[in-house]
């Protein structure tokens, strides 16, 4: 009875903690699409990737105490994603060194309490998780597409030297986001269906911004263009 209870206890925290970490990646997206309706294209704020690191570490918490390989897979990589954004835009040094300890600390205890097992999530339960096959290739297929988009937007960013979301970015979003939403909604998973039913939503109207935008933009003239003709 005390076993059903505590993992009753333990399902209702993670239900709480997703749902935070999920409304703050929703604020983040709703953030994002203010202000890029307001200026008429696609701007992508220094709050957003702040609000994208704490939400990242909830939903690490949640994928650890859902023994979810899927969650906790991706929100690693996307954790170490958002931290490089914010360097690139030259706030990370701007932050408070205790946050900053902080993001580096506690998810290496984090994950060194969970590799050695306590009551509420460990790693041999996670790998004892009954999850049937097609629906974990489903999962990992649609993480994997979506955290290619960041992937992309990392290498992207490096080039240019600068943060900033192409429209591929966007598109790839939508794809995996759709992805994710089938694997929610197959895992009955609450928390990342009301994540990613929104976010399918500006996604794609990103997408049309920012197609908008790209058409609106002069064609910049370079003198090594041949002349018609040639």
């Amino acid at each position: 009875m005390l076993k059903i209870q505590t993992l009753l206890t333990t399902a209702n925290v993670a239900l709480v903690i997703g749902l935070v970490s999920q409304l703050l990646f929703s604020s983040r997206i709703v953030l994002q699409w203010i202000q890029s309706e307001r200026a008429r294209r696609v701007l992508v704020p220094t709050l957003f990737w702040q609000i994208s690191l704490v939400s990242s570490f909830l939903m690490l918490v949640y994928g650890l105490l859902r023994h979810d390989p899927v969650i906790l897979g991706a929100q690693l990589i996307s954790y170490a994603i958002y931290v490089r954004n914010l360097q690139l835009l030259g706030e990370w040094g701007k932050l408070p060194a205790w946050f900053r300890a902080a993001a580096y600390g506690l998810p290496v205890a984090l994950l060194s309490w969970f590799v050695a097992g306590n009551r509420h999530f460990s790693l041999r339960a996670m790998l004892g998780t009954e999850i049937p096959g097609g629906l974990l290739v489903l999962g990992t297929v649609g993480q994997a597409i979506f955290l290619l988009r960041f992937v992309y937007q990392w290498i992207y960013s490096e080039r240019r030297g600068e943060s900033s979301l192409p429209l591929s970015f966007w598109v790839i979003s939508l794809v995996g986001s759709l992805l994710i939403l089938a694997y929610a909604i197959m895992r009955r998973d609450l928390v990342l269906f009301i994540g990613n039913i929104f976010g399918t939503v500006v996604y794609a109207r990103n997408i049309v911004l920012l197609r908008r935008q790209l058409q609106q933009e002069p064609v910049p003239l370079s003198s090594e263009t041949p002349p018609l003709g040639r």
